[in-house]
Protein backbone atom coordinates (compact mmCIF):
# COMPACT_ATOMS: atom_id res chain seq x y z
CA UNK A 1 0.00 0.00 0.00
CA UNK A 2 0.90 3.52 -0.71
CA UNK A 3 2.75 5.61 2.38
CA UNK A 4 0.80 8.68 4.02
CA UNK A 5 3.77 10.29 5.64
CA UNK A 6 3.46 14.32 6.81
CA UNK A 7 5.56 16.83 5.01
CA UNK A 8 7.75 19.58 7.08
CA UNK A 9 5.72 22.14 6.87
CA UNK A 10 8.63 24.05 8.36
CA UNK A 11 10.37 23.69 4.63
CA UNK A 12 9.71 27.08 3.05
CA UNK A 13 9.10 25.74 -0.30
CA UNK A 14 6.42 23.50 0.99
CA UNK A 15 4.27 25.95 3.49
CA UNK A 16 3.51 28.33 0.69
CA UNK A 17 0.39 29.90 2.58
CA UNK A 18 0.78 33.28 0.61
CA UNK A 19 1.43 33.83 -2.91
CA UNK A 20 3.87 36.74 -4.10
CA UNK A 21 1.65 36.86 -7.54
CA UNK A 22 -2.12 36.53 -6.44
CA UNK A 23 -3.91 34.10 -8.63
CA UNK A 24 -6.89 36.21 -8.23
CA UNK A 25 -5.41 39.33 -9.50
CA UNK A 26 -7.51 39.29 -12.89
CA UNK A 27 -10.61 40.10 -10.57
CA UNK A 28 -9.07 43.98 -11.01
CA UNK A 29 -10.88 43.55 -14.55
CA UNK A 30 -13.91 44.54 -12.82
CA UNK A 31 -12.46 47.68 -12.33
CA UNK A 32 -11.47 48.87 -15.96
CA UNK A 33 -13.73 51.56 -17.51
CA UNK A 34 -16.03 49.58 -20.24
CA UNK A 35 -14.31 52.03 -23.26
CA UNK A 36 -10.87 49.75 -21.77
CA UNK A 37 -10.44 47.20 -24.52
CA UNK A 38 -9.41 43.53 -22.84
CA UNK A 39 -7.91 41.72 -26.23
CA UNK A 40 -5.59 41.91 -28.76
CA UNK A 41 -1.79 41.87 -28.77
CA UNK A 42 -0.61 45.41 -26.80
CA UNK A 43 -4.23 45.43 -24.53
CA UNK A 44 -4.02 42.13 -23.51
CA UNK A 45 -0.02 42.86 -22.25
CA UNK A 46 -0.88 45.78 -20.64
CA UNK A 47 -3.76 44.12 -18.58
CA UNK A 48 -1.82 44.31 -14.61
CA UNK A 49 -3.75 41.34 -12.90
CA UNK A 50 -3.00 38.60 -15.56
CA UNK A 51 0.33 36.41 -14.75
CA UNK A 52 1.94 35.99 -18.17
CA UNK A 53 0.48 32.63 -19.18
CA UNK A 54 -2.85 34.54 -18.71
CA UNK A 55 -1.63 36.69 -20.81
CA UNK A 56 -1.13 34.40 -23.46
CA UNK A 57 -4.19 32.94 -23.04
CA UNK A 58 -5.89 36.22 -23.67
CA UNK A 59 -4.01 36.93 -26.98
CA UNK A 60 -5.00 33.42 -28.25
CA UNK A 61 -8.36 33.25 -27.36
CA UNK A 62 -9.13 36.94 -27.27
CA UNK A 63 -12.94 36.82 -28.27
CA UNK A 64 -13.35 35.23 -24.31
CA UNK A 65 -11.68 38.14 -22.35
CA UNK A 66 -15.01 40.36 -22.47
CA UNK A 67 -17.06 37.18 -20.78
CA UNK A 68 -13.77 36.82 -18.15
CA UNK A 69 -14.10 40.93 -17.50
CA UNK A 70 -17.99 40.28 -16.71
CA UNK A 71 -17.07 37.03 -14.42
CA UNK A 72 -14.85 39.34 -12.48
CA UNK A 73 -18.20 41.94 -11.61
CA UNK A 74 -20.01 38.92 -11.02
CA UNK A 75 -17.36 37.56 -8.37
CA UNK A 76 -17.41 41.15 -6.30
CA UNK A 77 -21.46 41.40 -6.37
CA UNK A 78 -21.94 37.96 -5.20
CA UNK A 79 -19.62 37.77 -3.09
CA UNK A 80 -20.43 40.91 -1.29
CA UNK A 81 -24.49 39.51 -1.29
CA UNK A 82 -23.62 36.37 -0.02
CA UNK A 83 -21.13 37.77 2.75
CA UNK A 84 -23.51 40.87 3.75
CA UNK A 85 -24.03 39.65 7.50
CA UNK A 86 -20.46 38.59 8.02
CA UNK A 87 -17.73 40.20 9.91
CA UNK A 88 -16.09 39.74 6.58
CA UNK A 89 -18.29 41.17 4.06
CA UNK A 90 -16.03 41.07 1.10
CA UNK A 91 -15.02 44.36 0.86
CA UNK A 92 -12.80 45.83 -1.60
CA UNK A 93 -9.46 47.52 -1.39
CA UNK A 94 -10.35 51.46 -2.83
CA UNK A 95 -7.79 50.40 -6.16
CA UNK A 96 -4.91 48.34 -7.25
CA UNK A 97 -5.12 44.36 -8.80
CA UNK A 98 -5.49 43.00 -5.77
CA UNK A 99 -9.37 43.60 -5.00
CA UNK A 100 -9.84 42.06 -2.18
CA UNK A 101 -6.96 43.22 -0.24
CA UNK A 102 -4.04 40.84 1.19
CA UNK A 103 -6.40 38.91 3.19
CA UNK A 104 -6.29 36.88 -0.12
CA UNK A 105 -2.42 35.86 0.42
CA UNK A 106 -3.19 33.46 2.89
CA UNK A 107 -4.97 30.24 2.69
CA UNK A 108 -8.00 30.97 4.82
CA UNK A 109 -10.96 29.68 3.92
CA UNK A 110 -12.42 33.10 2.33
CA UNK A 111 -9.68 32.58 -0.07
CA UNK A 112 -11.18 29.55 -0.56
CA UNK A 113 -14.55 30.88 -1.38
CA UNK A 114 -13.23 33.41 -3.63
CA UNK A 115 -11.16 30.82 -5.94
CA UNK A 116 -14.28 28.62 -5.95
CA UNK A 117 -16.46 31.48 -6.61
CA UNK A 118 -14.36 32.93 -9.48
CA UNK A 119 -13.74 29.86 -11.36
CA UNK A 120 -17.46 29.49 -11.45
CA UNK A 121 -17.89 32.59 -12.69
CA UNK A 122 -15.85 32.49 -15.54
CA UNK A 123 -17.39 28.82 -16.24
CA UNK A 124 -20.78 30.42 -16.17
CA UNK A 125 -19.76 34.11 -18.29
CA UNK A 126 -17.87 32.09 -20.93
CA UNK A 127 -20.82 29.32 -21.16
CA UNK A 128 -23.92 32.21 -21.23
CA UNK A 129 -22.00 33.79 -24.08
CA UNK A 130 -21.32 30.12 -26.21
CA UNK A 131 -25.25 29.99 -25.59
CA UNK A 132 -26.03 33.61 -27.28
CA UNK A 133 -23.66 33.18 -30.34
CA UNK A 134 -21.18 35.86 -29.00
CA UNK A 135 -18.39 33.72 -29.56
CA UNK A 136 -17.05 32.24 -32.53
CA UNK A 137 -15.45 28.43 -31.37
CA UNK A 138 -18.50 27.30 -29.56
CA UNK A 139 -22.28 27.66 -29.47
CA UNK A 140 -25.25 25.30 -27.94
CA UNK A 141 -25.05 21.90 -26.46
CA UNK A 142 -25.89 19.55 -29.37
CA UNK A 143 -24.66 16.81 -27.61
CA UNK A 144 -27.89 16.48 -25.64
CA UNK A 145 -29.71 14.84 -27.93
CA UNK A 146 -32.50 11.53 -28.49
CA UNK A 147 -35.24 10.91 -25.90
CA UNK A 148 -34.62 11.04 -22.04
CA UNK A 149 -35.82 7.95 -19.36
CA UNK A 150 -38.61 10.08 -18.69
CA UNK A 151 -40.22 10.33 -22.24
CA UNK A 152 -39.33 14.20 -23.25
CA UNK A 153 -37.36 14.32 -26.25
CA UNK A 154 -34.19 16.80 -26.10
CA UNK A 155 -34.12 19.75 -27.81
CA UNK A 156 -33.51 23.52 -27.85
CA UNK A 157 -30.11 25.10 -26.87
CA UNK A 158 -28.59 23.06 -24.10
CA UNK A 159 -25.99 25.27 -22.24
CA UNK A 160 -22.22 24.28 -23.11
CA UNK A 161 -20.63 24.27 -20.02
CA UNK A 162 -18.19 22.00 -21.15
CA UNK A 163 -16.59 24.40 -23.59
CA UNK A 164 -16.91 26.90 -20.09
CA UNK A 165 -15.33 24.43 -17.97
CA UNK A 166 -12.71 23.89 -20.49
CA UNK A 167 -11.94 27.68 -20.32
CA UNK A 168 -12.21 28.02 -17.08
CA UNK A 169 -9.42 25.37 -16.16
CA UNK A 170 -7.12 26.73 -19.01
CA UNK A 171 -7.36 30.64 -17.70
CA UNK A 172 -8.22 30.29 -13.68
CA UNK A 173 -6.07 27.34 -13.17
CA UNK A 174 -3.14 28.58 -15.01
CA UNK A 175 -1.02 30.50 -11.74
CA UNK A 176 -1.58 27.72 -9.79
CA UNK A 177 -0.06 24.85 -12.87
CA UNK A 178 2.86 27.79 -13.36
CA UNK A 179 3.83 27.16 -9.56
CA UNK A 180 4.19 23.65 -9.88
CA UNK A 181 1.82 21.20 -7.21
CA UNK A 182 4.62 20.62 -4.80
CA UNK A 183 2.86 23.01 -2.15
CA UNK A 184 0.33 23.01 0.09
CA UNK A 185 -1.05 26.45 -1.39
CA UNK A 186 -1.23 25.97 -5.32
CA UNK A 187 -3.38 22.77 -4.19
CA UNK A 188 -5.83 24.14 -1.86
CA UNK A 189 -6.42 26.52 -4.73
CA UNK A 190 -6.53 24.39 -7.61
CA UNK A 191 -9.31 22.09 -5.05
CA UNK A 192 -11.29 25.28 -4.28
CA UNK A 193 -11.23 26.12 -8.66
CA UNK A 194 -12.56 22.24 -9.55
CA UNK A 195 -15.30 22.73 -6.56
CA UNK A 196 -16.77 26.18 -7.51
CA UNK A 197 -17.01 24.17 -11.20
CA UNK A 198 -18.38 21.08 -9.56
CA UNK A 199 -21.26 23.44 -7.86
CA UNK A 200 -22.36 24.42 -11.41
CA UNK A 201 -22.22 20.94 -12.72
CA UNK A 202 -24.35 19.45 -10.12
CA UNK A 203 -27.16 21.88 -10.40
CA UNK A 204 -28.12 21.82 -13.65
CA UNK A 205 -31.71 22.14 -14.74
CA UNK A 206 -34.33 21.16 -16.92
CA UNK A 207 -36.48 23.33 -18.92
CA UNK A 208 -38.96 22.35 -21.03
CA UNK A 209 -41.88 23.43 -23.91
CA UNK A 210 -44.88 21.72 -24.48
CA UNK A 211 -46.14 21.40 -28.27
CA UNK A 212 -49.52 20.52 -29.35
CA UNK A 213 -53.09 21.34 -30.35
CA UNK A 214 -54.25 24.01 -28.08
CA UNK A 215 -51.68 23.90 -25.05
CA UNK A 216 -51.48 20.29 -24.89
CA UNK A 217 -48.26 19.06 -24.43
CA UNK A 218 -48.55 16.05 -26.83
CA UNK A 219 -44.81 16.29 -27.63
CA UNK A 220 -42.30 18.31 -24.61
CA UNK A 221 -39.22 19.04 -25.59
CA UNK A 222 -36.27 19.97 -23.34
CA UNK A 223 -32.74 21.27 -22.67
CA UNK A 224 -30.11 21.56 -20.35
CA UNK A 225 -29.66 25.07 -18.02
CA UNK A 226 -27.30 26.56 -15.48
CA UNK A 227 -28.37 27.51 -12.37
CA UNK A 228 -28.67 31.33 -11.74
CA UNK A 229 -25.56 32.68 -10.05
CA UNK A 230 -26.73 33.17 -7.13
CA UNK A 231 -28.02 29.31 -6.88
CA UNK A 232 -24.11 28.91 -7.13
CA UNK A 233 -22.83 31.25 -4.46
CA UNK A 234 -25.32 30.19 -2.25
CA UNK A 235 -24.16 26.63 -2.40
CA UNK A 236 -20.73 27.92 -2.07
CA UNK A 237 -21.57 29.41 0.73
CA UNK A 238 -22.26 26.63 2.75
CA UNK A 239 -19.15 24.77 1.32
CA UNK A 240 -17.35 27.64 2.82
CA UNK A 241 -19.66 27.24 6.12
CA UNK A 242 -18.52 23.47 6.23
CA UNK A 243 -14.92 24.17 4.45
CA UNK A 244 -12.01 21.72 6.06
CA UNK A 245 -8.89 22.72 7.35
CA UNK A 246 -6.14 21.07 5.48
CA UNK A 247 -2.55 20.03 5.13
CA UNK A 248 0.01 19.00 3.01
CA UNK A 249 0.97 15.22 2.97
CA UNK A 250 2.44 13.07 0.74
CA UNK A 251 0.81 9.81 -0.71
CA UNK A 252 3.58 7.70 -2.15
CA UNK A 253 5.52 10.28 -4.03
CA UNK A 254 2.23 12.67 -4.78
CA UNK A 255 1.46 15.08 -2.71
CA UNK A 256 -1.62 15.74 -1.45
CA UNK A 257 -3.72 17.74 0.83
CA UNK A 258 -5.32 15.49 3.87
CA UNK A 259 -7.47 16.76 7.31
CA UNK A 260 -5.25 18.31 10.27
CA UNK A 261 -7.80 16.82 12.40
CA UNK A 262 -7.36 12.87 11.73
CA UNK A 263 -10.70 12.18 12.72
CA UNK A 264 -12.47 14.22 10.14
CA UNK A 265 -12.67 12.76 6.72
CA UNK A 266 -11.24 13.61 3.65
CA UNK A 267 -12.90 16.51 1.51
CA UNK A 268 -14.56 15.32 -0.84
CA UNK A 269 -14.43 17.37 -4.72
CA UNK A 270 -17.46 19.41 -4.05
CA UNK A 271 -16.11 20.38 -0.60
CA UNK A 272 -13.89 23.60 0.19
CA UNK A 273 -10.20 23.67 1.71
CA UNK A 274 -8.42 25.64 3.56
CA UNK A 275 -4.69 25.90 4.97
CA UNK A 276 -4.55 28.51 7.48
CA UNK A 277 -7.12 30.49 9.68
CA UNK A 278 -8.76 33.43 9.04
CA UNK A 279 -8.52 36.17 11.36
CA UNK A 280 -11.25 37.80 13.57
CA UNK A 281 -11.46 40.63 10.74
CA UNK A 282 -12.78 42.67 13.67
CA UNK A 283 -10.46 45.53 13.66
CA UNK A 284 -9.17 47.36 10.81
CA UNK A 285 -5.71 46.08 9.55
CA UNK A 286 -5.16 48.42 6.54
CA UNK A 287 -2.12 46.65 5.51
CA UNK A 288 -4.00 43.89 5.02
CA UNK A 289 -7.36 45.32 3.32
CA UNK A 290 -9.33 45.06 6.37
CA UNK A 291 -11.71 47.57 7.30
CA UNK A 292 -12.98 46.19 10.45
CA UNK A 293 -16.18 46.51 11.76
CA UNK A 294 -16.77 49.42 13.41
CA UNK A 295 -19.62 51.61 12.14
CA UNK A 296 -21.27 48.38 10.51
CA UNK A 297 -24.89 48.14 10.99
CA UNK A 298 -25.64 44.72 12.55
CA UNK A 299 -28.72 42.91 14.00
CA UNK A 300 -29.56 43.67 17.64
CA UNK A 301 -32.45 41.32 17.92
CA UNK A 302 -30.62 38.62 17.28
CA UNK A 303 -27.66 36.65 19.44
CA UNK A 304 -26.52 33.44 17.55
CA UNK A 305 -27.21 34.51 13.83
CA UNK A 306 -23.89 35.47 11.96
CA UNK A 307 -25.84 38.81 11.28
CA UNK A 308 -26.04 39.40 15.20
CA UNK A 309 -24.21 42.57 16.89
CA UNK A 310 -22.58 40.13 19.16
CA UNK A 311 -21.25 38.40 16.68
CA UNK A 312 -20.28 41.15 14.05
CA UNK A 313 -19.26 43.79 16.58
CA UNK A 314 -16.84 40.93 18.33
CA UNK A 315 -18.72 41.92 21.41
CA UNK A 316 -21.71 43.64 22.93
CA UNK A 317 -19.73 47.14 21.97
CA UNK A 318 -22.47 48.38 19.71
CA UNK A 319 -25.37 51.21 19.93
CA UNK A 320 -29.06 51.87 18.93
CA UNK A 321 -30.01 55.04 16.97
CA UNK A 322 -33.57 56.03 15.66
CA UNK A 323 -33.66 56.77 11.73
CA UNK A 324 -36.42 57.81 9.77
CA UNK A 325 -37.25 55.57 6.39
CA UNK A 326 -39.19 56.25 3.55
CA UNK A 327 -41.20 53.09 2.12
CA UNK A 328 -43.73 52.22 -0.27
CA UNK A 329 -46.95 51.98 1.26
CA UNK A 330 -50.86 51.34 0.44
CA UNK A 331 -49.71 50.01 -3.35
CA UNK A 332 -52.77 49.55 -5.23
CA UNK A 333 -53.06 48.01 -8.83
CA UNK A 334 -54.47 50.07 -11.53
CA UNK A 335 -55.99 49.15 -14.79
CA UNK A 336 -54.31 48.57 -16.96
CA UNK A 337 -51.12 47.78 -15.78
CA UNK A 338 -49.31 49.31 -13.04
CA UNK A 339 -48.87 49.53 -9.12
CA UNK A 340 -49.17 52.90 -7.60
CA UNK A 341 -48.02 53.57 -3.98
CA UNK A 342 -47.47 56.00 -1.55
CA UNK A 343 -44.25 57.05 0.31
CA UNK A 344 -44.64 57.07 4.09
CA UNK A 345 -42.32 58.08 6.50
CA UNK A 346 -41.11 55.24 9.33
CA UNK A 347 -39.11 55.39 12.30
CA UNK A 348 -37.20 52.78 13.15
CA UNK A 349 -33.99 51.00 15.14
CA UNK A 350 -30.85 50.94 13.52
CA UNK A 351 -28.05 48.76 15.24
CA UNK A 352 -24.14 49.63 14.40
CA UNK A 353 -20.96 48.67 15.43
CA UNK A 354 -19.16 50.91 18.00
CA UNK A 355 -16.50 52.45 16.51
Amino acid sequence: MPTVSPVNLSAPLLLCTTHTTMATNWLSLARLPRSRAVSGAAPCARLRGLTPGQVGVCRARGEVMESVRKAAEMVIEECQHQFRNRRWNCSTTPRGINVFGRVMNQGTREAAFVHALSSAAVAVAVTRACTRGELERCGCDRKVRGVSPEGFQWSGCSDNLSYGVAFSQTFVDEPERAKGLSAGRPLMNLHNNEAGRKAILHNMQVECKCHGVSGSCELKTCWKVMPPFRRVGVVLKERFDGATEVRLTRIGSRPALLPRDPYVKPPAARDLVYVAPSPDFCHLDPDNGIPGTAGRRCNGTSRLAPDGCELVCCGPGYRAGRAEVVQRCSCKFSWCCSVRCQQCKNTVTIHTCRV
